[in-house]
């Protein structure tokens, strides 16, 4: 009899944690040590493909994204990346949250930044907060938006619950996220890549090795994009899909809050 196949991953287990509480604390720990380095190996180590996902997954969303009265979150969303992308879309406004005080120092250094000569920033506010318990009301947001940042969280389930929490009925989640290609050559490169040159270039530049070996091992146990489709209509979303870009290591699924 054939071996049955793993089930898929309840939430993000770094090494060492057992219990989701001590996942929560590696992440949130391992985003700060790296956070200097996090833009510049972000965009090296995609080869700059980092921003045309974000760019877009901006595009998709601009019907929302264009409505002056549009409330956005976006979740775990780091130095802000996926936030300016969508501020640049349309009047909605935007905002940002993580856990990791650290990415958000980062995020409002840039936001100010762009304050100059714009008034892009002043639709757009970084707030520190877990994704798993989010300091806002039921039914306050248009559209949830998170971008390589959801395998993280220590609870799937309890993530996309909370998210549905927040949403507004008949509003939009979005969820950018890493997943393993097929088999096949280009499948077969990317994990050679991830696996064997990422860690390694990542860790020599941010000078955290087990960082950089925990990003693409957290990609191998996370859901394959039916899987988490499937997990989101359990949930309760509707008219869930997803597109595979880039040789189908990337994928990004919507759905709406029924």
């Amino acid at each position: 009899m054939a071996n049955a196949a793993p089930a898929p991953a309840k939430g993000t287990r770094p090494e060492g944690a057992h219990t989701e509480a001590d996942a929560s604390r590696k992440v949130r720990e391992m985003f700060t040590e790296i956070a200097p380095r996090y833009d510049f190996l972000n965009h090296l180590l995609s080869l700059e493909l980092d921003r045309l996902w974000r760019a877009r997954t901006a595009r998709r969303l601009r019907p929302i994204l264009q409505l002056p009265d549009a409330r956005v979150l976006d979740l775990c969303c780091g130095t802000g990346d996926l936030a300016f992308a969508l501020v640049r879309s349309g009047p909605a406004t935007i905002t940002g949250a993580d856990f990791s005080h650290a990415m958000l120092v980062h995020a409002n250094a840039k936001n100010n930044l762009a304050a100059r000569g714009s008034d892009a920033s002043g639709r757009m506010v970084f707030c520190e907060a877990d994704a798993l318990r989010l300091p806002y009301a039921d039914a306050s947001f248009d559209l949830v938006t998170t971008a390589f940042g959801f395998r993280n969280l220590a609870n799937y389930e309890d993530g996309l619950r909370e998210i549905c929490r927040v949403l507004k009925t008949g509003a939009t989640l979005a969820i950018l996220e890493f997943t393993e290609p097929p088999p096949g050559f280009a499948g077969d490169l990317y994990r050679w890549y991830c696996r064997k040159i990422l860690p390694k270039i990542g860790g020599l530049l941010s000078g955290n090795t087990k960082a950089y070996k925990y990003l693409p091992a957290s990609v191998a146990r996370f859901f394959q994009p039916e899987e988490l489709a499937a997990l989101m209509r359990q949930v309760g979303f509707t008219h869930v899909e997803y597109q595979l870009w880039t040789f189908g290591s990337v994928a990004l699924h919507t759905a709406t809050k029924s």
